[in-house]
């Protein structure tokens, strides 16, 4: 009797979402029992300017109170720990971290980081839940979850409102449950009670790799803890701070980190260099614009000295560079913003 009283079980639930991903919670949360057993934190993209009242509508929502926890804080049974804006959400053994490491798929907070943390300390304890929202961030740690035993719960893309994650999510992980939000508290409050199974072992690298990148989120210092060795060198930089890039795939699904610790998925990476391109483009417009109007200052000032021929100089290289500037702003309209998820987009198949 003693041996199942203190056998450890799956009670650290981890959960991400992004765009639409408030209704989802919402759903979820509204279905735990107040005894429940597990502990719950959450990752909701939400910009860095923004502070989040979600905790407030959670505990509206359901019968457990729900916090913005503060750094170093026990973790307790029965709880909600809400990732606050601008700061990784990481768990250690037994209590929760809030730090401001590198952005992970453009976001901090980032799922990924979260679930990774989760996954690298409580194993086979761990229940993973992917939500409404789009792009991939969170895929790659759900599958670290699963990987190492934990369980993965997608939401059913068809009761997403944004089913972009959830279905990116079902291409690399096969999922123990898809089910809606609604169902997921009944099938959650049983699997809690559950024991949890041996953690599967991962080779000396695998497990080097996810340590490092849990330090990483909490403090940085990719460069020297040696991630760059981590993975095989690519031609591309880090939009971000211009970093060298390294390639990691995990089974079939490729990431990318820099040496100052910034992570990207394919999409995530393809989706910000799609936005610095269009920066660039209007950042050239501008420069064509304001030399433009130099020119036609300079061609005004020689105008009025009565110097006609250099003022008709210098207003001819400033219609030339009027039309450049007309060109460029034509193609910051037709540029697109590219990620992944553009293949789930039915009307452009």
């Amino acid at each position: 009797m003693s041996y199942f009283k203190n056998m450890q079980r799956r009670d650290i639930i981890v959960i991400g979402a992004s765009s639409g991903g408030v209704m989802a919670l919402k759903e979820l949360v509204s279905n735990l029992p107040a005894d429940f057993k597990g502990s719950v934190f959450i990752v909701l993209h939400i910009p860095a300017y923004s502070e989040s009242r979600l905790p407030w509508i959670l505990e509206k929502a359901s019968k457990l109170q729900a916090v913005h926890p503060k750094d170093g804080d026990q973790i307790e049974p029965g709880k909600i720990y809400v990732a606050v804006n601008d700061h990784h959400l990481i768990v250690e053994e037994g209590k929760v971290r809030v730090k401001r490491g590198p952005k992970e798929n453009r976001f901090r907070p980032s799922i990924d980081a979260l679930f990774r943390s989760a996954a690298y300390v409580y194993g086979s304890r761990v229940i993973g839940i992917i939500l409404s929202g789009v792009l991939n961030d969170g895929v790659s740690g759900l599958w670290t979850i699963q990987q190492q035993g934990g369980m993965a719960i997608v939401q059913d893309p068809d009761d997403a409102e944004q089913p972009q994650l959830p279905e990116n999510t079902l291409e690399y992980v096969h999922a123990d449950y898809t089910i809606s939000a609604l169902d997921m508290g009944p099938i959650i409050s049983a699997l809690v009670t559950e024991p949890a199974p041996e953690r599967n072992k991962f080779t000396s690298q695998q497990l080097k790799l996810l340590e490092l990148e849990v330090i990483i989120a909490t403090k940085g210092n990719a460069f020297e803890m040696g991630i760059m060795d981590m993975g095989e060198f690519t031609p591309f930089t880090c939009p971000q701070c211009h970093g060298a890039l390294v390639r990691l795939v995990e089974n079939k699904f490729i990431r990318f980190r820099c040496h100052t610790g910034h992570a990207y998925t394919a999409s995530s990476l393809l989706a910000e260099l799609s936005e610095v391109v269009e920066n660039k483009l209007w950042q050239t417009m501008r420069g064509l614009e304001e030399m433009d109007m130099l020119l036609s200052s300079i061609a005004d000032q020689y105008k009025e000295l009565g110097n006609v021929q250099a003022s008709n100089l210098f207003r001819s290289k400033a219609d030339e560079s009027g039309k450049r500037a007309q060109l460029i702003h034509d193609l910051v309209f037709e540029q697109e913003q590219y990620s992944e998820d553009v293949r789930l987009n039915k009307e452009d198949v």
